[in-house]
């Protein structure tokens, strides 16, 4: 393969298009607690830490399966390894519809949530069929199915008012299969991209050391642990903090999730232009901002003021907050794309196992925090209290970006990098 052309055009995109498919499915399976959770926390009568645990149980299997995926990927191919992780979601998911007690959830949804793990294995496979010039848009590409989390947004409501809760697992099972069928018909297989290795599992865990891997652990765990997290989150926050019906509480939500997924894509390519450090700089900086603004909580404030005391209302209202989220799931989504440019970059014989650790990172973050988020909001009674901790940790990531990578560079003379305005003028 040459530096600049893809090998077999054909098939390169024909697997980089089932692949994104096959991914916004899994992504669409791994997120059906955001919505069927309210009726079902209702029906349960749970308060918001067993309901945060309740989202986040499928992303806890989704994330420590990762890993052994991903070196399953380098090892024996992407095409088998989907194909038989997709199949083996279906039974899981139609069961299901039959669970009535908090622990049959639990217990179904650790099964249901090993489509989860799709990430660390259709990034890989998709990114070695293309030169390393293009690998940023490919992963990027495949990354965008993660707007499968505003599928379920759109879809899961829909099938609510149809047949309720019980009837999203049986139509979603339908279609993992029918995906899972169409996966192994449209993708393809390449002997040379397999990574002949007899390396042990905790062999590859030894990567955790490497200090350019935690930190890229920790940048993901915002721009895709906060995703997933705030995604599973958001419909019941919109019907707590609004008022609003389910199916509209969605529809808002949608507008964080579907650019959250989408535009992953453009970000590769910004990352393909700019650099994967600039991306992710600026993403941290506009995720600060974003989330400094929604941490506020609704405020009454009375002034004492020469004509008596006047008070004075401070909080966003729900089409402020549906633009800082908007904002915030742009950003998030350019990041995703970028951390997986700078994995790219450093670490090109071991894709696999590097996004497996990579995605494990940012997995965990999607299961710890909804938990913490009902946990927080539990204890302080204040539902903008999971944007408060989500700021929290963005400002660990800027000290450690700051000083691990900015503080090196020099801005100015002969060494100093370019900017990208002034390369894009440049060009």
């Amino acid at each position: 393969m040459s530096p600049q052309s893809i090998k077999n055009p054909r098939q390169a995109w024909s697997v980089l298009i089932v692949s994104t498919l096959a991914f916004t499915v899994c992504f669409m399976v791994w997120m059906m607690f955001g919505v069927i959770g309210i009726p079902i926390k209702k029906t349960l009568g749970l308060n918001a830490t067993e309901f945060g645990l309740l989202t986040a149980t499928p992303v806890l299997t989704g994330s420590l399966i990762r890993v052994p995926l991903g070196i399953w990927t380098d090892k024996y191919g992407g095409r088998i390894v989907m194909t038989v992780l997709m199949a083996i979601t279906v039974p899981a998911i139609f069961l299901m519809s039959y669970a009535t007690a908090y622990w049959h959830f639990l217990v179904i949804g650790l099964f249901v949530g090993l489509a989860g793990g799709s990430f660390s294995v259709g990034t890989p496979y998709v990114a070695r069929w293309f030169p390393r010039n293009r690998q940023g848009m490919a992963m990027g590409v495949y990354g965008a199915g993660n707007s499968g989390s505003a599928v379920n947004k759109f879809a899961a409501p829909a099938l609510l008012l149809v047949g309720g809760w019980a009837l999203v697992p049986q139509v979603y099972a339908a279609v993992m299969l029918g995906t899972v069928i169409l996966f192994w018909m449209f993708s393809h297989s390449d002997p040379t991209h397999l990574v002949p290795s007899n390396t042990k599992f905790s062999d590859q865990l030894r990567m955790l050391k490497d200090p350019k891997v935690l930190k890229y652990c920790q940048y993901y765990s915002i721009v895709f642990g906060g995703y997933v997290a705030l995604a599973l989150w958001m419909v019941q926050y919109y019907v707590g903090e609004f008022g609003l019906s389910i199916q509209t509480a969605a529809l808002l939500a949608a507008c964080f999730s579907l650019p959250g997924g989408v535009l992953r894509a453009f970000g590769g390519m910004l990352s393909d232009k700019f650099g994967a450090h600039h991306v992710t700089w600026w993403v941290l900086w506009v995720s600060w901002i974003c989330l400094f603004l929604l941490s506020y909580p609704p405020t009454d404030m009375t002034v004492f003021t020469v004509n008596g005391p006047k008070t004075f209302h401070i909080g966003l209202n729900v089409y402020t907050f549906t633009a800082l989220m908007f904002i915030l799931g742009i950003a998030w989504a350019f990041g995703k794309a970028s951390v997986f440019k700078y994995i790219g970059n450093d670490y090109p014989h071991n894709i696999g196992t590097v996004s497996g650790i990579v995605g494990l990172a940012g997995g965990l973050g999607g299961f710890v925090l909804p938990i913490m988020f009902g946990a927080l909001m539990d204890l302080t009674g204040i539902r903008s209290s999971a944007f408060m901790l989500m700021y929290g940790v963005v400002w660990v990531s800027l000290i450690w970006m700051y000083w691990t990578e900015v503080r090196k560079t020099e801005m100015m003379g002969n060494n100093a990098p370019a900017s990208p305005l002034s390369s894009a003028v440049a060009r």
